[in-house]
């Protein structure tokens, strides 16, 4: 021990360790007093001596800024203990055994920016850290907190960084959506190991400014990209141990200021070039003990790892394969990924020849064979329309028409002055017209399949108009084949005009 009378060598010390010193508590007191214009740093863990004279006697120099208590059995912090401490701007109480903390215990340190309790038994928050209205780092990890409200932190609107991890017995199961209200300062925030299932999207909405989060060993059952979307400037993201299965809510999360991202033991397969092109700042990677698939799937991961040299991944050479059973605990990196790779230029060519070739045989179907096509498919049309009757009739069909009249609406009036007057008034024909008789609503081919096979006759009035109607002409296609499938005499040609063989249209095949 050194000469405590002789004050010339303590004149100059500003960083003091008194841990577990075995002295007398007059000497002590003769230290601090030979140290009362230069210490700024003390250090009395596990002391024997009474820490609460100590403590009186060490914040009487005004020159102490950090004090260290760890250790040493405090179960509660009483009004008195800081009171003579108003120029400490940093107090560490860790490992304490701290239970109890009265509301008025740092009213006297209104100076302290940095205050440490973790390693406690703390069963929640205490309303003693309202009292310090500069106070920006605060740790209170391994504790027992069970609870937290909005109103815990709300008066600390200087913290840059918060510690609330590692929680005893049940944790912080469920955190409110408004945890961190009033924390606009907030750039730090340690939660891991909580026991926190869920975080609810607006969590992080009033900490625009956080850049470091850690929110590892809490199993969620689910992660959103809306999570993380109010924090742009994250720059190091820590989820290791919280039995993820897959990355992808951080591909639309907003976060390309991410320069580490750390996701340790958790149960990734794949990880995708997506994923890596969303984190263009990324330059840290931590992947250790995953559960890794060793497929194609990963093939481009696999070449990522091995040759970019922008990103660090840690342990890459270590990633063991977990799928195909075969191939568990594979190393990764030495899959053969060859075979994953396409020729994305032959494939090009394949499709796009193939498209030529079908642009090509459809321009020459539709320029000669357009009116075959066409004939064969409501010819179809009208195949399966009789085949379905047939099936469904056991009866001879019932006529409801003498005749179904196919005509283009230019000769209309032909039709109500001279064709009409004529079958109907003076033969007593019952005629289907498309005006009159068509059901609304239902399709016009419908309609004209119905009417042609509900009547005895189907009666054609050709003209050029007739020739160059596209409903005319599929009207006498389904005709012609009611007359080939019935091989009856169903169908009347009338000529309203002369029409030259050369200009009539392949309509009857």
């Amino acid at each position: 021990m050194w000469d405590v009378q002789n004050r010339s060598f303590l004149r100059n010390v500003n960083r003091l360790n008194l841990s577990g010193i075995h002295i007398s508590e007059e000497e002590m007191i003769k230290v601090f007093h030979s140290l009362n214009t230069s210490l700024i740093n003390l250090r009395m863990y596990e002391m024997k001596l009474k820490i609460k004279t100590l403590l009186n006697e060490a914040c009487q120099i005004p020159s102490v800024r950090v004090i260290r208590l760890k250790s040493n059995h405090f179960s509660s912090l009483d009004d008195h203990l800081f009171l003579p401490c108003s120029f400490v701007e940093e107090l560490d109480v860790t490992a304490n055994k701290i239970r109890y903390v009265s509301e008025l215990a740092f009213k006297p340190l209104e100076r302290v920016t940095t205050l440490r309790l973790g390693h406690n038994q703390m069963t929640v928050v205490p309303r003693a850290i309202r009292n310090l209205p500069v106070l920006e780092t605060l740790d209170l990890s391994f504790n027992s907190i069970s609870n937290i409200s909005c109103s815990d932190f709300a008066h600390l609107v200087q913290l840059t960084e918060l510690a609330i991890n590692s929680q005893g017995h049940k944790g912080l199961r469920n955190l409110p959506s408004n945890l961190l209200e009033g924390l606009t300062s907030l750039r730090k925030l340690h939660a891991g190991n909580t026991n926190t299932e869920t975080l609810h999207p607006d969590t992080f909405s009033r900490t625009p400014h956080l850049s470091y989060l850690d929110i590892s060993k809490n199993v969620f059952t689910t992660l959103t990209a809306a999570l993380f979307q109010n924090i742009p400037e994250l720059t190091i993201l820590i989820i290791n141990k919280a039995r993820l299965q897959s990355l992808d809510f951080l591909i639309h999360a907003n976060l390309s200021s991410i320069q580490s991202l750390q996701m340790k033991q958790n149960e990734l397969a794949v990880i995708n070039e997506t994923l890596i092109h969303s984190l263009p700042a990324l330059t840290y990677l931590s992947l250790e003990e995953n559960t890794f698939t060793c497929d194609c799937n990963n093939a481009w991961f696999i070449r990522w790892a091995k040759d970019d040299n922008h990103t660090q991944v840690v342990g890459a050479g270590g990633f063991t394969c977990n799928y195909p059973a075969d191939l568990r605990g594979y190393k990764l990196l030495d899959l053969d990924t060859e075979s994953c790779n396409v020729d994305v230029g032959f494939f090009y060519f394949i499709s796009t020849t193939i498209l030529v070739m079908l642009t090509l045989l459809g321009s020459i179907f539709y320029h000669f064979l357009r009116w075959q096509v066409v004939y064969a498919y409501y010819l179809f049309l009208a195949f399966l329309y009789n085949h379905k009757r047939k099936r469904t009739q056991k009866e001879p069909r019932d006529i409801v028409y003498d005749a179904f009249v196919s005509y283009n609406v230019r000769d209309e009036p032909w039709v109500l002055e001279k064709l009409m007057p004529e079958l109907e008034d003076q033969q007593g024909w019952k005629l289907c017209l498309h005006h009159r008789d068509f059901e609304p609503g239902k399709p016009i081919l419908d309609n004209i399949v119905e009417g042609i096979y509900s009547s005895r006759k189907t009666l054609c009035l050709i003209s050029r108009d007739y020739l160059e109607s596209e409903w005319c002409s599929r009207e006498i296609q389904v005709a012609s084949f009611r007359l080939f499938d019935e091989k009856k005499d169903v169908l009347i040609l009338v000529f309203l005009e002369n029409i030259p063989p050369a200009s009539s249209p392949p309509i009857t095949g």
